[in-house]
């Protein structure tokens, strides 16, 4: 009962409190440049939470069987872009060839989840989870990383709603396109600080 109790605080945590884009500023680039429709903004989000979970999966176990005992931790960032760029391959080769609308929809963004720092800095943030807690596990980091993809992808879905009331909005000129953007953008990131208390109520 413990262990699911933990699992269902790491999960809600990572879509809210420690929201990748809205709460650690991570990941904008693709938040910024994805979220004008709703359909690409959800397509990217779902590659995003693929790329999260199995690049977490794999991560885990070369840093703990293979780079630890062989004195190799500083080889981490190294390692990890590269089983990354691989993961992105595959799913730039599988949109291709059956989503092509989805993949000439993302365009450049799709290669640039290889470098997007939201899905790094979830791999090597469980890592330093674990090692600040006994008890984070690797079924721990699992759920964060989904839970991490599921936060990325409400953020783009709400952002996108947000930006296609923007369009038919009356702005000034001095706001109009990119300052509007950001000003909406930080509006969201604020209204999430507002569930710091639920998650913590719920566990306290």
């Amino acid at each position: 009962m413990e262990m699911l109790k933990s699992l269902v605080a790491v999960f809600l945590a990572a879509i809210l409190t420690e929201n990748y884009i809205l709460c650690k500023f991570l990941g904008i680039c693709p938040f910024l440049g994805v979220s004008k429709k709703l359909n690409t903004a959800v397509g990217m989000s779902a590659a995003v939470t693929f790329v999260m979970v199995l690049s977490t999966a794999v991560t885990w176990p070369i840093y703990y069987y293979v780079l630890v005992p062989n004195e190799l931790e500083y080889l981490q960032t190294v390692v990890y872009i590269l089983i990354i760029a691989a993961l992105v391959q595959l799913i730039e080769i599988f949109l291709k060839k059956f989503v092509p609308s989805l993949y000439n929809a993302l365009g450049i963004y799709l290669p640039l989840i290889t470098t997007n720092c939201a899905v790094l800095g979830v791999t090597m943030l469980v890592i330093t989870k674990a090692e600040e807690t006994a008890s984070y596990g690797y079924a721990h980091a699992l759920v964060n990383a989904f839970g991490s993809g599921l936060g990325f992808m409400l953020a783009m879905v709400l952002f996108a709603g947000v930006r296609g009331r923007l369009e038919t909005c009356d702005i000034p000129k001095s706001l109009r396109g990119l300052p509007i953007t950001l000003i909406a953008a930080s509006l969201l990131a604020v209204s999430f600080l507002g569930f710091q208390g639920v998650v913590d109520g719920l566990f306290a």
